[in-house]
């Protein structure tokens, strides 16, 4: 019963928090300098990304109920703390990518969000097996998305002045 009371807590906290992240800045089609960047063919249709993460956050949410529901167990306080990292780095990126159009800086974001996320991947596998497993499709969805962030900053060189950068932020 403890795992449920943790995860009434940890899946609405990421979801509430990878919202936030996604609702900062005016994110995907409707995103003016987005919009007019080259992407690559293997860029998803704009309604993939929310079920996509949606999804996602639902595993994050509950690998880490599973990790802080494993009280005694060995490496507990510091798997949390890497998915802490991890987590923190992942939402940074949609401000970084569409509201500072650093497709640069948002790409080796990617690396160090998937760095950290394996870190945090194999010390969950160290607490409780099973919440490492449902990390990985976030690993593989990143290592995804950091293939299209290259292949936009290659298709667009000059994306930063694509188009003018948003003067205020969209909040909810």
């Amino acid at each position: 019963m403890s795992f449920l009371r943790w995860a009434v807590v940890t899946v609405p906290l990421v979801l509430l928090l990878g919202f936030a992240s996604g609702r900062a800045v005016v994110a995907g089609g409707d995103n003016a300098w987005y919009a007019a960047l080259v992407k690559p063919a293997q860029t998803p249709p704009d309604w993939l990304f929310p079920v996509a993460w949606t999804t996602l956050y639902i595993l994050l949410g509950l690998a880490v109920a599973i990790v802080l529901n494993a009280r005694g167990a060995r490496g507990r306080a510091a798997a949390i703390l890497a998915f802490v990292v991890s987590f923190g780095l992942s939402l940074g990126w949609t401000p970084l990518f569409f509201g500072a159009h650093r497709i640069d800086a948002a790409f080796w974001l990617i690396v160090a969000m998937l760095a950290s996320g394996i870190v945090a991947t194999v010390l969950f596998a160290r607490v409780r097996t099973v919440a490492a497993w449902l990390v990985v499709p976030y690993l593989v969805w990143i290592s995804f998305a950091g293939v299209l962030t290259w292949r936009i900053g290659q298709l667009n060189p000059d994306g930063v002045g694509v188009a003018s950068p948003p003067h205020t932020s969209q909040m909810l």
